[in-house]
């Protein structure tokens, strides 16, 4: 009777996560720290905030208003609370600074870059992780932390790469989309839930158009995979405003303010809205970003209800091309508003507050399409491996390989228990430049073989026989210990890394 087999478990990560390698690590890396340096050239510091919350800290502004494990990852502790993933990277920021209000200085303006999660159905570009890089100015009230978050966020895309004309900052006010809500009879507390369908409604508008948008706003619409999403069940004539709104844009910002001004001209919410507009305008002017940069469009709205004020996304106006020569718009990758009421759920003293969140991964996809240098695929080099030739010499090697890394360079020891064919294989996978080799002839003299991977890649391929290779040994030197250190070097120097 033999032993049943194990049931072995299937090794695949779950739907909507990934796993990205060492190369795109790096490239991302670079672009967090340009991000970073453009951040911190506005005066932005950087904080932390755990990716776990307690769910009523995220409170109304999850996604779904009934259960708190809709739209989030949530979970109940050991004491019965429930703890979410964080859903975004602002609610947890106005739970810090409520928290830590009394030591902050006020304003207090601070980054932050880590993963949030999202419960919903994954797709095409669409992950439950993904990485956000956010700035926010908490404490001040005027319009001009708005436009400055906006040029912060211009500047930022210009020092990855994207070239001024290839991207804009879209500015609009929910002020002014409160106005139109009013006129169309959802205002009030009873109505949040349609107003809050009627904003997702228009924050896909540049994905599904007027039309797919007109369905939303009514009955509903049904997508490619015959899933079914409930509309707001307005009237037509209330649509026709809504979408009358979102077509406002004109020739020029002061044009368009002047349509908006117009369309709100019996709320003055809604105008207070237009005010702001225009302050930022000016503002953003003030510093040369005209309009080619910063837009004023009435069509976005950010999907989130906690907005409050000013709005703005940034998008991508290029044209790439995937991977099948297919033309490729990126368009929104950031984005961010004014939302004044978070802080006030954890104070009596509510902190108006506003902020810009990048989506690194869109971004990250989008650099990559325009080959921005930040992000190109750099020749990526593993450490220096030195080979194991004689196990009962082992911590000798383990001496070679501590001499390098005294000398700064990247050195690691073989570990596996294979012979020398399988060791060069293995360094050839982990993209050495060089391997050190010391066989018991080389230990008598005190002496070691290097043999460059890089240059003796390049030579083997001129060579037709295995004797012929026996008798080059293309690229291969012999160095007095001593002289291993500085022979690597030259190694590195050559080939510039």
């Amino acid at each position: 009777m033999t032993d049943a087999k194990p049931t072995l478990v299937k090794a695949k990560a779950p739907r909507g996560f990934v796993d990205r390698g060492a190369d795109e690590l790096r490239a991302v890396g670079a672009m967090l720290d340009a991000i970073r340096e453009a951040y911190e050239l506005f005066g932005f510091e950087a904080v932390e905030t755990p990716a776990v919350e307690y769910t009523e800290a995220l409170g109304k502004f999850l996604p779904d208003q009934d259960r708190p494990n809709a739209g989030v990852f949530s979970f109940q502790d050991d004491d019965e609370q429930w703890l979410s993933l964080r859903y975004d990277l602002t609610a947890p920021l106005a739970r810090y600074f409520a928290e830590n209000f009394e030591s902050l200085p006020k304003p207090y303006r601070s980054y932050r870059s880590g993963f949030v999660f999202r419960n919903e159905k994954p797709g095409p570009g669409r992950f439950r992780q993904f990485m956000q890089f956010d700035a926010d100015t908490v404490g001040s009230a005027s319009p001009a932390a708005d436009a400055e978050l906006c040029m912060m966020a211009a500047d930022t895309l210009e020092k990855l790469g994207v070239a001024r004309g290839d991207y804009l900052l879209k500015i609009n006010n929910r002020k002014i989309l409160d106005g139109v809500l009013e006129v169309i009879g959802l205002g009030g507390e009873a109505e949040a839930a349609r107003r809050l369908a009627v904003l997702r409604a228009i924050d896909k508008l540049d994905r599904l158009g007027p039309h797919g948008v007109r369905d939303l706003l009514g009955a509903g619409r049904k997508d490619e995979s015959g899933d079914f999403t409930k509309g707001a069940q307005l009237s037509e004539q209330a649509i026709e405003t809504v979408i009358a709104f979102t077509e406002a844009r004109r020739g020029n910002n002061a044009q368009t303010l002047e349509a908006l001004a117009a369309l709100v001209a019996a709320s003055p919410r809604g105008l207070e809205g237009v005010e702001e507009l225009r302050a930022m305008d000016a503002l953003a002017k003030a510093g040369d970003y005209n309009e080619s940069r910063l837009l004023i469009d009435p069509s976005v709205v950010r999907g989130l209800e906690y907005y409050t004020g000013p709005v703005f996304e940034a998008e991508l106006t290029f044209t790439a091309k995937d991977d099948k020569g297919q033309p490729i718009r990126f368009g929104s990758i950031g984005g961010g508003g004014r939302y004044d009421g978070l802080v006030g759920r954890f104070r009596a003293e509510n902190a108006p507050a506003t902020g810009f969140s990048i989506g690194v991964s869109r971004l990250f996809a989008a650099l990559k399409a325009i080959d921005s240098p930040l992000v190109a695929a750099q020749p990526h080099r593993g450490p220096v491996v030195v080979l194991v030739m004689d196990r009962d010499h082992l911590a000798h090697y383990q001496t070679l390989v501590a001499r390098l890394r005294q000398a700064g360079l990247r050195a690691e020891l073989y570990l596996g228990g294979a012979g020398m064919k399988a060791q060069m294989k293995y360094a050839d996978k982990r993209h050495s430049p060089c391997v050190i080799i010391q066989g018991s002839n080389e230990r008598e003299k005190g002496e070691v073989q290097i043999k460059d991977l890089i240059d003796g890649a390049q030579a083997a391929a001129a060579i037709a026989s295995n004797e012929e290779w026996k008798a080059a040994r293309p690229a291969q030197i012999s160095v007095s210990e001593d002289e291993m250190v500085s022979a690597v070097q030259d190694i590195l120097a050559r080939h510039n890394l």
